[in-house]
Parts: structure tokens; C-alpha cells; sequence
């Protein structure tokens, strides 16, 4: 894994831990001309495992962890993002699988990542 990817990945970690108290155990990232593909593993804190444990409140993760997120993002990207790929932040697609505890996060910039 190159350094680029490993400095990208510790910004989205360390993002995702102070927004839900638990940054995920495993990412994996690729940059494929001007974005960012984002995987990302063990997830869920908990509490919200606890919560999923019922259809009803899977539906309510999933709604709080995706709209939360692409909310930030929304607002402007986390500190260092845009200087480590030397490009600028547009948009953020990102979903999660509950059942899985596994998330993909699709960062888009204004121009290929080098």
C-alpha cells in the first residue's frame, strides 16, 4: 500500500472515529482517475450492533451512519484530504451494509489523482 493511500485512509479513520466514537478496523482504497474508492470493515460500535438487531433498527443505522457522514462531507472536507490527493473535494457517495458491518465511501475530486 503506497503512503498516499496510507495518509488518506488515517484522515477518513480518524473522521469516522471522532464522529461515532469508533473508527472502522480495516480500509482498503483505491484511486481511480478522480476518485477515491473507499472500503471499509468493522464499522458498527456496539451499541449500534445492539440496535440492528431487529429490521427496524438496521433501517435506523443505516440512516443515521449515511446521513451523518455525507452531512460532513457536505459542510467541507476533513482537514489534509484535498492536499494528499493535490486535488479539490466535490462530492462523497457513501452507503453501508449493516448485516455486513462493511461500508464503501466514493470520494469524487475536480481532477485525476496522482
Amino acid at each position: 500500500m503506497s503512503a498516499q493511500v496510507n495518509r488518506f485512509n488515517d484522515v477518513i479513520r480518524k473522521l469516522r472515529k471522532q464522529l461515532f466514537g469508533k473508527g472502522p478496523e480495516r480500509m482498503e482504497t483505491v484511486f481511480v482517475q478522480n476518485m477515491a474508492v473507499t472500503t471499509l470493515y468493522g464499522n458498527l460500535t456496539p451499541t449500534e450492533k445492539f440496535i440492528a438487531g431487529t429490521d427496524e433498527g438496521k433501517e435506523m443505522v443505516h440512516a443515521a451512519r449515511t446521513r451523518l457522514i455525507q452531512d460532513v462531507y457536505a459542510k467541507a472536507p476533513p482537514d489534509g484530504l484535498e492536499e494528499i490527493v493535490g486535488a479539490k473535494f466535490v462530492h462523497l457517495f457513501s452507503d453501508i451494509k449493516v448485516e455486513e458491518d462493511m461500508a464503501v465511501s466514493v470520494f469524487v475530486f475536480d481532477r485525476p489523482i496522482v
